[in-house]
């Protein structure tokens, strides 16, 4: 029962910030994020290419990859599974390279510069270990890193809950997102090592 429950608000909270991406185009252009970039920057032709390519498949990815972990479908519909986690891969790589160019023009600096630039590289690199794992056969190897690689897409739901918090805390929105660069991920992984860890698949 306690697991349905923690596994219902992990849904809900999946389904919520993967649709958010949405709002921006309902909004003006001083909305979120958005109202912390130069005019330079919201002018630039690449970077808004970049942003939104990120912001939209990276959102797909964190709307359909939880159900990746719901052991009925999986055994109900194989089917949807492969095809969930073909489109789940496909969303990572464009929002994953697109997350490294734009994390070049991160508010506030080297720190949450490099922050954005390590959670980009962490999610291509176990999005692309657990493709490649499942395509030769290795299920427990794929289950790991594919453990990883949603940890590292929930980073959009902690930094959601962080940078609020943190912003309060100190007053201060640029000191709040230089921690959030980092704080928004990083325990995650550190979370998801113990997942793999507790399910035997640490040396898969």
């Amino acid at each position: 029962m306690t697991k349905r429950i923690g596994f219902t608000i992990f849904a809900i909270m999946c389904i919520s910030i993967g649709l958010y991406p949405l709002v921006y185009f309902l909004m003006e252009r001083t909305f979120g994020l958005l109202g912390s970039k130069s005019d330079v920057v919201l002018s630039d032709v690449f970077w808004n290419i970049g942003f939104y390519t990120h912001i939209l498949l990276g959102g797909l990815a964190l709307l359909i990859g939880w159900m990746q972990f719901s052991k009925k479908l999986r055994a109900k519909n194989l089917k949807l599974h492969r095809a969930i986690g073909k489109v789940y891969t496909i969303s990572v790589l464009f929002s994953g390279l697109a997350s490294l160019y734009i994390a070049y023009f991160a508010t506030g600096g080297i720190v949450p510069m490099l922050g954005f630039m390590g959670l980009g590289l962490v999610w291509l690199y176990s999005t692309t270990l657990g493709y490649m794992a499942i395509k030769k056969g290795q299920v427990n190897k794929h289950q790991k890193f594919m453990i990883y690689s949603y940890a590292a897409c929930f980073a959009a739901v902690t930094l959601r809950i962080w940078l609020p918090l943190l912003t309060m805390a100190f007053q201060e929105f640029l000191i709040a997102y230089k921690i959030v660069a980092w704080l928004c991920w990083v325990p995650n992984i550190i979370v998801a090592y113990f997942v793999v860890k507790r399910l035997g698949l640490s040396n898969a």
